[in-house]
Order: C-alpha cells, then structure tokens, then sequence
C-alpha cells in the first residue's frame, strides 16, 4: 500500500500506534528481521535505485553505490551490534544505597516521523529508518517530492515489504509534510535546510515532541602548508564536487595559508581535469543540479568574486561547471549562504589565528576541515572551534564511520545519528532502580526526632 490520498493520514497514525501496542515491535527477533528485510529490498532493487538517482540527480553510478545503496553498511552494523544494545545497562549506585540495583532500559519512543531531503534521498530516508526499526518503532517516512523519481521507488519498496501499520510512506509536497507535523509524534526526524528545521522545531514544541534535526551550514576547509598537496587537492576536489556539491558537509569554502594558495589553485585545477576530462558537461562522472530554482540561486553566486576555474552554466541541462572563485568578500552572498552546489570560494589567511577567528564569527558548521600534518595546530583548531565533527586530511569520509556519531550543534543541528547514536536517538534510556526485602533501614522514615545528625551525615 502507498499512501497518496493525505486524509489517509490520521488512519495511518492510529494503525501504528495500535500495532505498537501490541508489544511485537520490542522483540529484538523481530527487529533484526525487519532490517533483513530492508536490506534484501535494496539488494532487489539497486537498479531501480540507480536509476532513480540518476533521473533526478544525474548521479552517477558508483556515486549511487558509495553514498546510497552504502546504507547498507549502516544496516549490517545495526544487526551485529543490536542484541547489545538492546540490553538493560547495570549501574553503579553510591554505600547509601548498598540495598539496591539500578539498571537502564532502553525502549523505544512509539511512531516517529522521518523526513528527508533531496540530495542523497535514497540513503537520507533509509539510515534514520534503520535507527528507528533498531530501536523498536513504527515509522512514517515522508521523502523529498523535489527528489520525485527516488520518491516513488523508496514508496514502492516500503509497500512490498513492509505493513503500513508498521512502517509507511507519505508522498507530497508542502501539503503533506503540513498535515504531517500537524499530528502528534513521539519523535520527528528531520533532514534539510535550518529555515524549514526552524519550521519543524515549532510543529513539534506544540505536542512537545523530540526532534532531530539534520541540518547544514557553512563548512570550512582550513589547508595549512604542512601537507602532502597532491593528496589534498584529490580529497578536496572529490569531497566538494561528489555529487555536483550538493552535500550537507561538503567543504563549503577554503581558508588556505597565503604561502601555497597558488600551488594549491594549480593542483586543484589538475584535479578536476583529471575526475572529468576538459569538460565536465560531457563527463559521465559529474551529477547535475536538482531544480531550476537551485540553479538559479547558484548562478547567481557566480556574479561574486572572480572565476579563475570554471564557472560555465547551461540552463538545460541544470549543468554547472564545477568552479572555484578567488577574491570574494566576506560580505558577498556567497559567504553569507550556504552554497549546496560546485561552487568553492577560497580565502587566504596569513595567521591561523584569522582563520580560527573568521570561523568562529559565523554559525557552527556541521563539519570542519583541516588539512595540516601539524600536530600543535590540529590541536589548537580542535581546540579552538566548535562544529558538529572535524576531519582532519580528509573531506566527507566521516559520515561513513558507523561508530562516530554524525550531527550538527547550533545553527547546523540538534541531536546525532549512525549506528549505537541512531539506536539512542530513537529510544528512551528508562531508568530502574529495585530494592530488596532482606533489609530495612528506618532512618528515612518518620518521626525524624534525633535523625537529622544522621542524615547530615549521609548527605555529606
């Protein structure tokens, strides 16, 4: 079953929440199954996704499987790790307590929403959902509509695997993700902009509902001068131009040490020659732009600084020429929005210090760059800024460790998932203290007459 008539909803809701109540989502047996089932449903269905990913992003083959259908790594680990996971925590209590055990549940939340966006739409639906069934949910997905042809395919295969009131797929646009956030959930995950996060955190706070909120911003990529170059121009060209840039933690702009700004330029410059040929419109490696709207706004980001590579733009094809622009200001729009698209502003620094300082004057990132063998620097950036995660010498590579918490911290998220951090994203960690029978201390106990030395005592 597809849901595509929204007045479905609330009987959707209601389905879920009564098989939640019957207590089979909480059997581990029962969840590591569903996940199988996932799991065989996109090893069923990868050419449907490919092509799917290549009707709406122009996404290329091996792009599909390295940042989509790789959710089945995220999966794998679910399965392995999740009969620990599932186990009640024991925990120390203080002498004053010497009577009593204390543990921590985790149980799950009940029906949560999941809402993803249009730029890995596939793999951005599939790894939360992965969370929520681990940790014992039902789960409504409502997936980007801008993402159109992953929609359906992400819709059809929930339908062939899975019972609506279990897990189910909304379609639509603004309406339907409207009359979603107008029902109560126990958790609503969210994946996209901080405008519609904002959007979402409010529809929320009206039944005190717990988000997460996967959001984005501006990452910066420091490069120092004590690097291997060749290695750094290959991982920054590949981590801001996966995907024609449309990634959440792509390196947004460069902060590059004045003294190899133009070495760094030059090797850049092989770079994309060598990943898509001397024009990239012809490369069968390099994805398009997802809407005429995101085109647009991305050309016009090319009106600011000056283009030293690149900068073609061919409307009919939503093609834009990956591209990097020296000599912006600070203020251009360009360094005021996050770009989402192949475009890359470098700005050089002469002190680490105007880097540090530059970044810090701006929301946090969802993600920090820097590329130094350093050891004092890497320390003093870790130490000095604040951002969702950091990579060192490396871009993008971070959000495929299944044992690092992936999230943002203020303007670029609240909250964090992929592997045991999605588990406990999607769970309450119930609290259990038990007491025995064999003995019964009165000292709590009225009347308190002469106590009260006592209980200074064991309180101090």
């Amino acid at each position: 079953m597809i849901i595509t008539e929204l007045s479905n909803v609330d009987d959707i809701i209601q389905n879920q929440r009564e098989f939640f109540q019957t207590g089979k989502t909480k059997d581990v047996t029962f969840r590591i199954e569903q996940l199988r089932n996932i799991k065989q449903a996109i090893i069923e269905h990868e050419q449907s996704i490919v092509e799917a990913l290549q009707a709406d992003l122009h996404k290329p083959e091996v792009e599909t499987y390295l940042t989509e259908i790789g959710v089945i790594k995220e999966i794998d680990y679910a399965i392995k790790h999740l009969k620990t996971w599932t186990k009640p925590k024991k925990t120390a209590v203080s002498f004053d307590f010497f009577s009593y055990s204390a543990r921590i549940y985790p149980e799950p939340l009940g029906v949560v929403l999941i809402i993803g966006p249009w730029n890995y739409p596939f793999q951005l639906i599939i790894s939360p959902l992965v969370g929520a069934i681990a940790a014992g949910n039902c789960a409504i997905i409502k997936p980007s509509e801008i993402a159109s042809h992953t929609s359906r395919i992400i819709a059809e295969i929930v339908a062939k695997y899975f019972d609506p009131a279990y897990i189910a797929v909304v379609e639509g646009g603004v309406e339907a993700s409207q009359k979603l956030l107008a029902e109560k959930f126990d958790h609503i995950f969210f994946t996209g902009g901080t405008a519609v996060g904002k959007i979402i955190m409010a529809a929320a706070a009206k039944y005190l509902t717990p988000v997460t909120l996967e959001l984005g911003g501006k990452s910066p990529c420091i490069v120092d001068t004590d690097i291997n170059l060749e290695h750094t121009v290959r991982r920054i060209t590949w981590g801001k131009f996966i995907n024609a840039g449309q990634t959440c933690i792509a390196p947004d702009y460069l902060l590059v040490d004045k003294k190899i700004k133009k070495d760094l330029i030059d090797g850049l410059g092989k770079s994309l020659k060598e990943f898509y040929g001397d024009n990239p419109a012809n490369s069968p490696d390099y994805a398009r732009i997802i809407s005429q709207k995101h085109f647009d706004r991305l050309v016009d980001f090319l009106k600011d600084g000056e283009v030293i590579i690149g900068g073609v733009a061919q409307a009919s094809e939503r093609y834009i020429a990956p591209t990097v622009i020296d000599n912006v200001s600070l203020e251009d729009s360009i360094m005021q929005e996050e770009i989402f698209g192949p475009i890359l502003p470098i700005i050089e620094y002469t002190d680490i210090a105007e880097a540090i300082a530059l970044i810090n004057s701006r929301p946090k990132p969802l993600a920090l760059y820097l590329f130094s063998q350093n050891k004092n620097l890497q320390k003093r950036v870790l130490q000095e800024t604040s951002s969702g995660g950091v990579c060192i010498n490396d871009t993008v590579m971070q959000v495929g460790v299944s044992s690092l918490p992936f999230g943002g911290v203020g303007d670029s998220g609240i909250g964090n998932y992929h592997g045991k951090a999605s588990f406990d994203t999607f769970s309450h960690n119930k609290s259990v203290l038990q007491n025995s029978f064999w003995l019964d201390l009165k000292w709590r106990y009225a009347p308190y007459e002469g106590k009260l030395p006592l209980i200074k005592k064991l309180l101090g």
